[in-house]
């Protein structure tokens, strides 16, 4: 009798997370990845990792978890001040969750995630039918031509925020936008850069964001207000001189900090990513699909938090651990609604609290008081749960030397 196939659909963070989970497992796992090998050898910026996805590696793959770790820097703190230098919070991340979260080159993640893994690049999963025997027949596109794998016990769609399998099989959802435009850009630190560690300077609701990656590089990420909240990004705003606006403190000079970061996105405008903040609806499993949703094809979420991309972790942990379990009991075909049971509680704390942690971020917000509640018990309660709750296994977990 041939090995249980599953196909994984997206070779980004939930994708290859999945397949690193299945390495050893005695599935035949075939990865899609519609971009050719070394597309993304520059892509993005940069990114923070949030503890309870380096918890969860440390927990199910813990080779790949010390890897990530030797690659990007330590996120230890959260900061953040008014654009004149006045203080408004100061967390300290790792003591919350009980160890730090992580800094990167989205690029270098990719780089290791892809690593040893037999990604298909260049091809795409374009469609999925239902076979008269509950598993799944699934079109790719190729470089040679359109090609059908066919008898596939499971497929795992992890393409993104667009996910092309999400919209043929659930359809269009619409997206809930929160009125707020993000853009982003990475630049080089140069001497006497006064950025490190993961921090926010606010001038009333415009914030911007910065941190080291290694590489000697600076990530900033600006946001302010839009109006009406699903609105196009206006193209005044692309402006070099307008966004030095935004944040120029009307009291007097900015801080060292802050203007060092205003002079560093007027300068690097030109390299820019333009995005508006939006969320959408929670799904993992289609009902009577062998299929599941996993990260941002699942749950796109407001990356206020650092959570889109830690919780494609976690979903990747946690997904192949149930897929593990599942080939242990010859109970594969229920995976989908397991993963479902196992992960949208979870997605939806993470959604709701990065949610509310925007307030700061909306038209009219004030910064210095909702910055400040952040340092209250209740905040720092929900990151505590949020840093610190992850998926315990269900199957045997390989350990390094095992």
């Amino acid at each position: 009798m041939p090995p249980p196939r599953i196909v994984i659909a997206g070779t980004g963070i939930a994708g290859t997370v999945t397949a690193h989970g299945l390495a050893r497992s005695p599935a035949e796992v075939i990865c899609l990845e519609r971009s050719a090998a070394g597309d993304q050898a520059e892509a993005g910026t940069g990114l923070n990792i949030g503890p309870n996805a380096m918890t969860a590696l440390r927990l199910y793959l813990p080779d790949l978890a010390g890897t990530l770790a030797a690659a990007g820097l330590p996120w230890r703190r959260w900061t953040a001040a008014l654009t004149d230098g006045t203080p408004l919070l100061d967390l300290d991340v790792a003591d919350l969750a009980g160890v730090p979260g992580l800094r990167i080159r989205w690029a270098e993640l990719y780089r290791i995630l892809r690593r040893g893994l037999p990604v298909r690049y260049g091809c795409e999963a374009t469609g999925v039918v239902r076979q008269a025997d509950g598993r799944a027949s699934v079109r790719v596109a190729t470089p040679a031509g359109p090609e059908i794998i066919r008898d596939v016990d499971l497929v795992v769609a992890a393409e993104g925020r667009y996910s092309r399998l999400r919209r043929l099989i659930a359809g269009l959802s619409q997206p809930r936008h929160l009125g707020v435009v993000m853009y982003r850009t990475l630049w080089e630190a140069g001497p006497g850069c006064p950025i490190d560690d993961y921090g926010q300077w606010f001038n009333g609701p415009n914030r911007l964001l910065a941190f080291r990656v290694p590489g000697d590089l600076v990530y900033c990420a600006g946001t302010f207000p839009l109006e009406p909240p699903d609105a196009p990004v206006p193209a005044a705003m692309k402006d070099a001189e307008i966004l030095r606006g935004l944040y120029r403190p009307d009291s007097g000079p900015p801080s060292r900090e802050a203007g060092y970061l205003i002079e560093g996105v007027a300068r690097h405008v030109d390299t820019i990513h333009w995005a508006r903040v939006q969320e959408e609806t929670i799904l993992y499993a289609p009902a009577g699909w062998p299929v599941v949703f996993l990260g941002d094809a699942a749950h796109p979420m407001i990356p206020t938090l650092g959570q889109g991309a830690t919780q494609s972790i976690e979903d990747g942990c946690s997904t192949a651990d149930a897929i593990r379990a599942a080939l242990a009991s010859g109970a594969i075909a229920a995976v989908p609604e397991a993963v479902e049971a196992r992960r949208s509680g979870r997605a939806r704390f993470a959604l709701d609290l990065s949610r509310a942690a925007s307030d700061t971020l909306l038209a009219g917000a004030d910064p210095i008081e909702g910055t400040r509640e952040k340092a209250g018990p209740d905040f720092r309660s929900a990151l505590v749960r949020l840093y610190r709750d992850v998926d315990p296994p269900l199957a045997p977990v390989h350990q390094p030397g095992a």
